[in-house]
């Protein structure tokens, strides 16, 4: 689910933190500069790892900025194709299911990516699975549940769109980065223990 990736960048130091040490002034600038951003076709920058290698310091004419050559390593989240991970659903409408890792939440089930048996139930807005034996799965909000990663998109970020004349956005922004995934169904597990599937989970 996480990797390191390794970085290369110009880090400036302010005057104001001339009196951290080095390493801790260079850290705290990658992780300002990184930390929760998506570098597109690397993943959700968690945050700094470690420094390899770093230049002597330049001050810069006129500003008092000292600039410093560095190479890094970030921690990043990138799940890998078939990875079985843990989330929450935080929402769910015809098009499919959205579910949250706690910090990304841009994870995404497509109607053809869940359980057979599977249907949107638009009187009560939410989906609800049939295991063929009796036993009827309602897809909560806040439901924990384990689901395989099946691919990725990525957009490229371009400017927000000028409204139209009724004050609607001309465009609808897509995440930089998000997850399409499938529900996983192992050892007759799908959600954590709760109250409607401790039969299950027992």
């Amino acid at each position: 689910m996480f990797i390191l990736t390794t970085l290369s960048d110009l880090v400036q130091i302010s005057p104001e933190d001339f009196s951290k040490l080095s390493a801790v002034a260079i850290e705290d600038n990658i992780n300002e500069k990184y930390a929760n951003k998506v570098i597109q076709n690397v993943g959700l920058c968690i945050g700094f790892y470690d420094l390899l290698e770093s230049s002597d310091g330049l001050i810069g004419h006129g500003t008092g900025l000292v600039n410093v050559n560095v190479k890094f390593r970030l921690i990043v989240f990138r799940p890998f194709k078939g990875e079985v991970i843990l989330g929450k659903i935080t929402s769910g409408t015809e098009n499919g299911i959205k579910i949250s890792v706690e910090f990304f939440n841009d994870i995404f089930i497509p109607p053809s990516l869940l359980l057979d048996g599977a249907r949107f139930d638009f009187a009560d807005q939410v989906w609800i699975w049939d295991n063929g034996e009796g036993a009827i799965f309602y897809f909560d909000i806040g439901e924990t549940v384990r689901f395989r990663v099946e691919a990725e998109e990525w957009h490229d970020q371009v400017p927000d769109a000028p409204d139209d004349q009724d004050g609607v956005a001309v465009m609808d922004r897509k995440p930089p980065y998000s997850i399409i995934v499938g529900f996983f169904l192992s050892f007759s597990y799908l959600f954590e223990c709760s109250d409607y599937a401790i039969a299950t989970c027992g």
